[in-house]
């Protein structure tokens, strides 16, 4: 008992933002999130409507499959982090990432810039190992620039300067690839939407 008192005590002085949870806070001071948990930007469902639709004004995380829904706990709507562990060629996943494929065409394509299935990035249409990443590619940022700018009537050069100002290099130099966080950039995206608001 008091080891866990010990440890809980030492992270907190030592790393409290960490120790608490990675929170992301909005300009309000308020908790909107964690840096460290990826989530969705859906409309409301409609009556009947099993999955809900994305809301398109925002920027769109990974596909999130993990394992499922929360079946114990019902009372929260939850996704048990997971990988599916399919096959390249199961057609369960051949079948998601087509549709997947297709959505991001569809839903990014916007008068004058039709996005090509071959620019698709592969975040785009699959999930992560947990299906909770937060981040997505600078590339799949970048696709939605677009969508997102006419969407909320912003100049897309703008948008694209948000993004750039929110992707994180690669780790020590060579780690990884360069990549974004959704929350982060969705913060600073309403930020901007409210701004541009007061001007007009």
């Amino acid at each position: 008992m008091l080891y866990p008192l010990a440890v809980t005590g030492v992270a907190q002085v030592a790393f409290p933002a960490k120790a608490n949870g990675s929170e992301i806070k909005d300009g309000s001071g308020k908790v909107v999130g964690s840096e460290l948990i990826g989530q969705r930007y859906d409309l409301p469902p409609k009556d009947g409507e099993e999955t809900a639709a994305p809301d398109l004004k925002w920027f769109q995380p990974r596909p999130s499959n993990g394992l499922g829904g929360n079946t114990v706990n019902t009372r929260y709507k939850l996704l048990v982090s997971g990988a599916t562990n399919r096959s390249g060629d199961n057609a369960d996943l051949i079948a998601w990432v087509k549709d997947a494929k297709a959505a991001v065409v569809r839903d990014n394509s916007t008068p004058g810039h039709p996005v090509r299935p071959e620019d698709v990035p592969a975040d785009a249409v699959t999930s992560s190992g947990s299906g909770l990443d937060p981040h997505i590619s600078s590339e799949y940022a970048q696709l939605q620039v677009r969508r997102v700018a006419e969407r909320n009537g912003l100049d897309a050069a703008k948008v694209e300067q948000l993004v750039a100002d929110h992707t994180d290099g690669r780790i020590a130099g060579f780690i990884g690839e360069p990549r974004v966080n959704v929350l982060q950039l969705n913060i600073a995206l309403r930020d901007l939407v409210g701004k541009e608001l007061t001007k007009s």
